[in-house]
């Protein structure tokens, strides 16, 4: 029996100038399927699915859904032909309700005078099909959590008559739990005969739930294997063209003495009574929830967010930083979770968000050197192999993986004693994983004190030295390197 396919790519080749972003690429969704689509970051993924959500037009190729060539020249297009796409960046009106945001484009085609309470009772009824009763109809969508707003926008598209649903990284910012809910819905949808394709860098993920693998790496297509038939590690090396033996490197740090102690701090509605200590040479796993307060600890040390009390004592001296300069004059950095809004200046250039932390390196008299910067960051891009065209090109030109690398620069050219990372690898593909992994090593064996903050518990469990747990705001224990397992983290998160 010949397979039947909702949407088929063939030999979809884009150009962006001289930049080679797919090179004869094909992708077969079968009707009903769950298809992985993965690759390191700059493979190409997102252009391609960015070419089928009619963003970008294909230079060469040919795009058919369910059976039918198509003319794609727009969004609007491709909405029309059934096929919606859940971006990470979710496409929802936060000041409108949720039935406004499920039905947004439908609205227009109401006449002139718009039935709410009709809109309610379906959007209520959607919502109720993905079994999420809960999520009021009425409430304003930028007052729900991540999770329950990714849940508004797959109602908006299944309100479409979607039947292809693209996923783009949709459990980045999830909690286990709520990962484990979303994987549930996406299993229903495709026993209602919803075809979704499915991108992720987390492999567990895609083993367990699709039923083929298709692989693309620098712009080309690799294969496209059967999910049962293949390994994580087999995975890997068909992403990065090598195997990658350790995931996790071995670190050979001395840790020293005590470098930063956090006694009783409050701040905010998030933070409450935290304490514990850094040494140098430790890499210390901040674990727990989604909102656990771990991210607001650090912005309170930081002079991010003001404290209400407690106090914070780095190299032996008590410090109330006021604001972020104060804090990187004194060698306190923080890498922040969201590189797009607070790590980059994504419309600067690569050279100047490299440099904006350590002007002190390139400056005389007040007067920047560019000779001798353009040098530092060549040779620093080069020691963490950041994949960049020209380093006067924008931040906003790299792939995920690699602004994140720039993130990561603008810190190690600091020269930094304490660092803390929040979520460092988040949307970075497994080979650069690697590669920021040996960074942070090389950090702690240079004496700086490391804190990684990290939703994904083999991160905690592979890298760090000790990890401390927090919820509710507050420090819930504390586990040491020999009981590091995700049994121990789960139980002192949830409170088990």
């Amino acid at each position: 029996m010949e397979k039947e396919y909702a949407v088929q790519m063939k030999n979809i080749s884009k150009h962006f100038g001289g930049v080679k972003a797919l090179t004869d690429v094909s992708l077969n969704v079968e009707k009903g399927e769950i298809h992985a689509l993965i690759g390191e970051n700059g493979a190409g993924k997102s252009t391609l699915m960015k070419i089928l959500a009619g963003a970008y037009q294909k230079d060469t190729g040919q795009i058919v859904i369910n059976g039918k060539e198509a003319k794609i020249t727009s969004p609007k297009d491709v909405i029309n032909l059934g096929v919606s796409v859940i971006y990470q960046e979710f496409m929802l009106a936060p000041d409108l309700t949720v039935a406004e945001n499920i039905y947004i484009d439908k609205l227009a085609n109401s006449g002139m005078l718009i039935n709410w309470k009709m809109l309610k009772k379906r959007a209520k009824e959607e919502l109720i099909k993905l079994g999420f009763d809960d999520i009021d109809p009425d409430a304003k969508v930028g007052s729900l959590s991540v999770a329950y707003q990714q849940i508004v926008e797959i109602c908006k598209c299944l309100a479409r008559e979607a039947n292809v649903l693209v996923f783009d990284e949709p459990t980045a910012v999830l909690t286990f739990s709520e990962t484990q809910k979303l994987l549930s819905i996406i299993n229903n949808l495709k026993k209602n005969g919803v075809s979704i394709i499915y991108i992720s860098h987390r492999l567990e993920e895609l083993l367990e739930i699709s039923d083929h693998i298709t692989v693309l790496k620098d712009g080309k297509y690799v294969d496209t294997v059967v999910t049962s038939s293949i390994n994580k590690e087999e995975l890997v090396s068909m992403m990065v063209g090598r195997e990658i033996t350790q995931l996790f490197p071995e670190r050979k740090s001395k840790i020293g003495n005590e470098i930063l102690k956090v006694d009783h701090l409050s701040s905010g509605n998030l933070v409450k009574d935290v304490s514990f200590s850094i040494k140098s040479g430790e890499v210390v796993g901040f674990s727990g929830l989604v909102g656990s307060g771990r991210t607001e600890a650090m912005r309170a040390i930081f002079g991010v967010d003001k404290r209400k009390s407690g106090k914070v004592i780095y190299f032996g001296e008590e410090v109330n930083f006021k604001d972020p300069k104060e804090a990187i004059n004194k060698g306190f950095g923080l890498l922040p979770e969201d590189r797009k809004k607070q790590g980059l200046l994504l419309e600067q250039s690569i050279r100047m968000n490299t440099t904006i932390a350590s002007m002190f390196k390139i400056k005389k008299f007040g007067v920047i050197n560019h000779k001798k910067e353009k040098e530092y960051v060549k040779d620093l891009l080069a020691s963490i192999a950041t994949k960049y065209g020209s380093m006067e090109d924008n931040a906003n030109s790299l792939s995920g993986g690699n602004q994140q690398k720039i993130a990561l620069a603008k810190w190690l050219s600091a020269d930094c004693k304490c660092l803390v990372f929040d979520e460092p690898t988040r949307g970075v593909d497994v080979g650069a994983k690697t590669e920021i992994y040996k960074i942070i090593n090389q950090l702690a064996e240079e004496g700086v004190g490391v804190i990684v903050i990290s939703s994904e518990m083999s991160e905690i469990i592979g890298m760090c030295d000790r990890a401390i747990v927090m919820r509710q705001g507050e420090i819930a224990g504390e586990v040491d390197k020999s009981e590091l397992t995700e049994n121990n983290l789960i139980k002192l998160a949830m409170g088990v």
